[in-house]
């Protein structure tokens, strides 16, 4: 499948929502001093901001020819969203998690927010739907 303007500008499009809800989210959560926020807000705060990147993702990427790739997006996405579900649960309700727990969610959470994976995503789309290179092409005679 080759990527045409109407698709190609729907990639962007995806984009650019994903950077706007990323950005927002480090200026307004991350870079400030957010400890007056209790700890349940701000678990909800990071899980709306990942699901709405995840369903950002899942509109435009699913719009895509290649099923495949719509699987992978949401296998990553519920995976590592489970896990950090689990973990924000087991936080709220039987207390603090350790240090190193808290290191392993902050790290999923930011793969999934950031604009990564959906970069990653088209990259690897157009590199496998792209045209053969003819002068790559052996002579058989």
């Amino acid at each position: 499948m080759i990527l045409y303007k109407s698709q190609r500008a729907r990639w962007i499009g995806g984009l650019i929502i994903i950077l706007i809800i990323y950005t927002i989210f480090y200026i307004y959560f991350v870079e400030r001093d957010v400890l007056w926020i209790p700890r349940k807000i701000r678990h909800v705060i990071k899980f709306l901001c990942t699901v709405a990147v995840y369903f950002v993702g899942t509109h435009h990427l699913g719009k895509l020819n290649d099923k495949w790739m719509s699987h992978l997006w949401h296998f990553i996405h519920i995976s590592l969203l489970t896990i950090i579900t689990s973990v924000g649960l087991f936080d709220w309700i039987f207390g603090m998690v350790s240090e190193q727990i808290k290191d392993m969610t902050w790290t999923m959470q930011e793969f999934l927010i950031s604009p990564v994976l959906y970069v990653g995503m088209g990259i690897l789309n157009n590199r496998l739907n792209a045209p053969p290179d003819p002068s790559l092409m052996r002579d058989t005679k």
